[in-house]
């Protein structure tokens, strides 16, 4: 497996500094934060970016993420897509892989919301497989539709697209629906990215985005998580991704730092130096 950071995780930091601080604390690879990447395209070139990422020999095989996809409709849904669009030539001209969709489907839920969502994910997964990008769909915990990780494989298999995967990010895991049994239903074939965090001292129900801290220094279940990766031959990448603003005034070296030391601590991984 190949352990990575999000640069969700250093929100407040430009991306130079991500990529710059990142690699000097051993991580070789990140998972792009797309927000940043378009901040920073507003005054460089794409080519730019890649110079950095080579330059400081980091590699970029995720990006996340894209919302608004399934079942917005009229403007909103005009405006995402061409969002999207304009996402994935990035993602090809970065040589980004895998590109995360968020399951963000609100309620109220009805049959013909899930028919829009169905025949959205084939459309997307369609454009993404055009532009040589795969998906990644994570699960939301909250959403009305795809909640979890059994439903997430079933709308996948249906989809029947080689360009279309399970994003599998242990918070939404943990604080959803999911059960530890719904594992059976990923494998290496459509399992295609991986987000891991840490709760502590926080009900499942009441856990938000900022409780996040880093795998192995709470009470979620990383190891076992990792061990059953490691069994049904898991290769890609395993991120970690905290969106807590506590972290996010932390230098990004020092937090890359101590999350690359926790983050290889639970794959059983010797730090690099």
């Amino acid at each position: 497996m190949i352990p990575a950071l999000s640069q969700v995780c250093t929100l407040a930091a430009p991306l130079e500094t991500d990529v710059a601080d990142y690699a000097a604390a051993a991580c070789r690879t990140i998972e792009l934060w797309l927000g940043k990447v378009e901040a920073y395209l507003e005054t460089h070139s794409a080519a730019d970016l890649k110079r950095l990422l080579a330059e400081h020999e980091v590699s970029a095989p995720v990006a996340s993420y894209q919302g608004g996809l399934l079942t917005s409709q009229g403007a909103a849904r005009a405006e995402h897509w061409s969002h999207f669009g304009r996402r994935l030539a990035l993602c090809r001209e970065l040589g980004v892989q895998t590109l995360v969709v968020a399951a963000d489907i609100p309620a109220p839920l009805d049959a013909q919301a899930v028919d829009r969502a169905k025949v959205s994910l084939k459309q997307a997964a369609q454009q993404a497989g055009e532009h040589g990008v795969r998906l990644a769909l994570e699960f939301q915990a909250q959403a009305a539709l795809c909640n979890n990780l059994q439903t997430a494989a079933a709308l996948i298999e249906e989809t029947a697209s080689p360009h279309l995967g399970i994003c599998l990010d242990l918070f939404h895991f943990h604080t959803g629906p999911s059960k530890w049994e719904d594992l059976a239903h990923v494998s290496p074939e459509n399992l295609f990215h991986v987000q891991v965090c840490d709760l502590s001292g926080t009900a499942r129900e009441l856990a938000a985005d900022g409780d996040r801290i880093l795998p192995g220094e709470g009470d979620l279940p990383v190891a076992a998580l990792i061990d059953h990766l490691r069994r049904i031959g898991y290769t890609g990448c395993v991120s970690v991704e905290l969106m807590n603003p506590a972290l996010w005034q932390a230098p990004p070296r020092q937090f890359a730092e101590i999350a690359m030391t926790a983050l290889r601590r639970v794959l059983g991984q010797a730090q690099m130096s």
